[in-house]
C-alpha cells in the first residue's frame, strides 16, 4: 500500500536553535532548573534539516536572535495559505518579540503578512488541511482568532477545543497525513470536538496517550513520508500499517521545551 502513498515536495522556514534554552515555563513541559544540552539540540535539528532535504524538501531559514529561546519553533510564527501570510501574536510575553523576527523574513521574502488581533500562535494551532483550516483553543490561541483567520483566509476554519494542558497547542494532538486523513489523540480533545473529528474523519489513524506524550503527534507528513519522533513506536507501527513510511527524527532535547519536529517547522504553501 505505501506505494500509493503520494510524496509532494514540501517548502519549510526553520530557525537554528542557535539560543535555545529553557529559561521560563509556560507549559507543563518546561522546567527551567533542567539543563538543556545546546550542542545536542544542534545535532538532532541538523538531523531533522538533513531528513527534510534527503526526503527531496526545500528548506529556508530564519536567523536567529539572541534572548528568544523559543524562536526554534517556527510553526508558531505564522500560517501560510495559498502565498497568504497570517502572522501571530503569542500568549506569553516572552515570545512576542519573534513575530518581528518572522514577519521581516516573510516581507523580505516578498510576502504581506496579516498581523492577528487576537492571541494567535501561527501552526501551533491552526492547521491546514487543503480544504480547511482545523484551529485548536482552550490555552492558547483565542476563538476570535479562528474567526479572525477565516475572515482572512475565506476558508471554513473549524474550532476544537483542547483539554489537557500537556497538549496545549494542536499540533501536539493532531497532524495533517495527506489531504484526505489525520492522525490525532481523542482524549486532548473536549467530548464535543472528539465527534466533530470522528465525523470529519472517520478512518484517522487514532494516537494513544504514550504516543502523544512522546511527541509522536507532532510530527510532519509530505503525503507519504512522516517525520515522527522515535518514541512513538505504536503509532510509527500503525502509520506503516496505512501505507505511510514514518521517518523517524529524535528532537528529544527540544521537548524539555514541549516542542517537537512540527514545532520546528512552518510549512509555507505558495
Amino acid at each position: 500500500m505505501s506505494e500509493s502513498r503520494v510524496r509532494r515536495p514540501r517548502r519549510f522556514l526553520v530557525c537554528e536553535p542557535r539560543h535555545f534554552a529553557v529559561q521560563y515555563a509556560i507549559n507543563p513541559w518546561m522546567h527551567p532548573d533542567t539543563p538543556v544540552d545546546v550542542d545536542l539540540a544542534q545535532e538532532q535539528w541538523q538531523g531533522l534539516i538533513s531528513a527534510y532535504r534527503g526526503h527531496g524538501h526545500t528548506v529556508d531559514t530564519v536567523e536567529p536572535a539572541p534572548g528568544l529561546p523559543d524562536m526554534v519553533f517556527a510553526a508558531n510564527s505564522a500560517v501560510v495559505v495559498a502565498g497568504r501570510v497570517f502572522g501571530s501574536l503569542f500568549h506569553a510575553p516572552e515570545r512576542r518579540p519573534e513575530s518581528v523576527h518572522y514577519e521581516s523574513w516573510f516581507k523580505a521574502a516578498g510576502y504581506d503578512v496579516h498581523r492577528p488581533e487576537s492571541v494567535c500562535e501561527g501552526e501551533g494551532d491552526l492547521v491546514w488541511t487543503g480544504r480547511y483550516v482545523l484551529a485548536g483553543t482552550g490555552f492558547r490561541t483565542t476563538r476570535e482568532a479562528h474567526r479572525e483567520a477565516q475572515e482572512f483566509f475565506g476558508h471554513p476554519v473549524i474550532s476544537l477545543t483542547l483539554v489537557d494542558p500537556h497538549f496545549y497547542h494542536l499540533d501536539t494532538a493532531l497532524f495533517v497525513l495527506d489531504d484526505d486523513n489525520i492522525s490525532y489523540y481523542p482524549e486532548a480533545f473536549s467530548q464535543g470536538s472528539r465527534a466533530a473529528l470522528a465525523r470529519l474523519y472517520p478512518d484517522a489513524v487514532l494516537a494513544t496517550r504514550d504516543d502523544a506524550m512522546a511527541f509522536g503527534l507532532n510530527s510532519v507528513s509530505d503525503g507519504r513520508h512522516v517525520f515522527i519522533a522515535p518514541r512513538a513506536e505504536a503509532l510509527a507501527a500503525r502509520l506503516g500499517e496505512r501505507g505511510y513510511v514514518p521517518v523517524p527524527v529524535d528532537l528529544s532535547e527540544f521537548q524539555k521545551a514541549g516542542g517537537g519536529i512540527k514545532c520546528c517547522t512552518q510549512e509555507i504553501r505558495s
